[in-house]
């Protein structure tokens, strides 16, 4: 579907990056810019920088990057419409009329359907007589005929292909079948039951919708807990299990445990808060969601290594989206669902209420790590508190728990604090060499998007700093087509960028990355964006300009004997007329 240029350029300007962005990540002020963690991969030292001038991000960590469309697309896990619709959505706005048949949207239309139709068949397994040893089990484990139709529990039989026939039966084909996960697929083609001999957890999205399934093994061989893989309604990195119930709690938090018993346990006795994580370690995505609806966190993961191990990691995922932490110390127990059966909901409520922050936790385990009543003890103690320190974001808090440590161990004040600073601006200047280095990567060497910059390096970096510049200043695009055309550029791939910012120019459009969204994809997007950010500081003259025109021609007229032998028909034409013209 082609969307005109008047209804992007009012959609761009009615959903403003910074506020769109805001939305999804915690972004603060740097310079004339905004920082904040990036939420498609996982880092603890922001890296993404939203830029209000080009109306863009960038992430200096992982390359992502784009305009308020991109985002929304990488974010909400949507197509380039579906994106559109949600920002027009957003602002108001009536999509313009559809031309186009949308197969993604109703390829998921099919898929939320299945979905359904699979939970209430695993539902009504689970409820019938042949199955009752699968009853026994979810209730032999404390939980109620009221929970488990609460939160639609069911069994999926010990049979490679039930689930299969029914679902045939209801008019759905194989291949909808195995787009839903609900099948795999043999070596011959053919289709088996994903799920098979296990009670089952249907996972529920925000607006009602069953979007994926965990089973869990009563008993034999297997591993534990088999989840379903990403689907395009899916992705477990950034669900969480129950918040569709948890988010309609007064609760001013949200209790994070590890499993799907962990949460329906914590639920049945009162705990309506309780979420958990799909399988996966807590993510970067699911920290930003929790964000959303509460600003604390208790982190009440197991008891053992593993739990504690998860419980350090979420922490620092947490430390930069504003929510507060909490972590429960859960002793007598190797989870909440056993603490809950061995000690009652009262005690386990007085385990939240007796939470310790995160500082505090991660202090006692670093004091548990050594003898600080010894000397060595202490000042191991101090280096590694010094860096607990040092990621507490608020410089008050940062100064009571400094005083409180010096306090304790009896050491001064300004000691610690100068400890803690110095690690601060080292984190400073790490992160500004890690820019600069990623930004250099980001758009250098030999890569996919533009394997001839590795040979053309100097070329290329000049017709990128030409792109760029037209953003600044579209005016200059005349004077630099009399100089030169899009095919005197050295880059395939940079000439079709440049001729794509040239139409947008020539049709009077004011160049910008939502105009060019729906024609590029999101590697594109992102490697435009790092041009942009690569001369966010930059002001171009016409002569520059002109310097980089010079510079390109310099650069063409070294091609190799090989560079000229790969060139097509047309481009080896257009480069010996290139050569005659230079001749006059």
């Amino acid at each position: 579907m082609a969307i005109a240029q008047e209804f992007l350029e009012q959609l761009k300007d009615r959903n403003d990056v910074e506020s769109v962005v805001s939305s999804y990540v915690n972004l603060k002020r740097a310079g004339r810019n905004l920082v904040g963690l990036c939420p498609f991969h996982n880092e603890k030292s922001p890296s993404m920088v939203v830029y209000n001038d080009t109306q863009s991000f960038y992430c200096f960590g992982c390359g992502a990057g784009g305009d308020v469309i991109t985002f929304i697309k990488k974010i909400e896990n949507l197509d380039y419409i579906e994106a559109v619709r949600l920002l027009a959505a957003r602002a108001g706005l009536q999509m313009p009329e559809e031309g186009r048949d949308d197969r993604t949207a109703r390829l998921k239309k099919r898929i939320y359907e299945i979905n359904r139709e699979t939970g209430r068949f695993y539902h009504a397994q689970l409820m019938s007589e042949q199955n009752k040893h699968a009853l026994a089990y979810l209730t032999g484990r404390g939980l109620s005929v009221r929970t488990i139709r609460r939160f639609g529990l069911g069994y999926a039989p010990d049979s490679w292909d039930a689930l299969t026939r029914h679902l045939r039966g209801k008019g759905y084909s194989d291949e909808e079948l195995y787009a839903a996960a609900v099948v795999g697929r043999g070596r011959s083609g053919s289709v088996y039951d994903q799920f098979r001999g296990r009670v089952m957890f249907p996972i529920i999205d925000l607006r009602g919708n069953v979007i994926a399934f965990g089973g869990r093994v009563m008993q034999g061989s297997g591993p534990k807990y088999l989840n379903s893989p990403d689907t395009p309604v899916f992705k477990k990195s950034r669900n969480l299990f129950a918040l569709n119930f948890a988010k309609q709690s007064a609760e001013p938090y949200l209790i994070l445990a590890e499993g799907y018993m962990d949460v329906i346990a914590l639920h049945q006795a009162g705990f309506t808060t309780a979420v958990a994580t799909l399988g996966t370690a807590l993510t970067s995505e699911q920290a930003r969601l929790v964000s959303g609806y509460v600003s604390k966190v208790m982190i009440a993961y197991d008891s053992d290594e593993a739990g504690q191990k998860a419980t350090r990691r979420a922490i620092g995922i947490f430390s930069d989206t504003g929510v507060e932490v909490k972590v429960l110390k859960i002793e007598g127990a190797k989870d909440p669902d056993e603490y809950i059966k061995s000690f009652g909901a009262t005690r386990f409520k007085l385990l939240l209420e007796g939470s310790a922050g995160a500082v505090e936790f991660e202090l006692a385990r670093a004091r548990s790590k050594v003898d600080a009543s010894t000397e060595q003890g202490k000042v191991a103690f101090l280096r590694d508190a010094a860096a607990i320190l040092s990621e507490i974001r608020n410089p008050i808090e940062r100064d009571v728990y400094t005083a409180k440590l010096a306090e304790e161990l009896s050491v001064s004040k300004e000691a610690i604090a100068l400890s803690v600073q110095n690690i601060l601006k080292k984190k400073v200047k790490d992160l500004k060499r890690k820019q600069s280095r990623e930004l250099r990567l980001s758009v250098s060497g030999v890569d996919k998007l533009n394997p001839e910059r590795a040979q053309h390096m100097r070329a290329a970096a000049s017709e990128e700093k030409l792109i760029a510049l037209l953003f600044k200043n579209p005016d200059y695009l005349d004077g630099l087509l009399e100089k030169m055309k899009p095919d005197d550029f050295v880059t395939a791939f940079n000439r079709g960028l440049f001729e794509k910012v040239c139409n947008l120019i020539q049709t009077g459009a004011t160049p910008s990355l939502s105009l060019l969204a729906g024609v590029l994809t999101d590697e594109e997007m992102a490697r435009l964006s790092a041009m942009l950010a690569g001369s966010e500081q930059m002001t171009f003259t016409k002569q520059q300009a002109f310097d980089y025109i010079d510079v390109i021609f310099e650069e063409k007229k070294k091609l190799t004997a090989n560079d000229i032998a790969n060139m097509d028909d047309g481009r080896l034409q257009d480069f010996i007329e290139d050569l005659r013209r230079k001749k006059k």
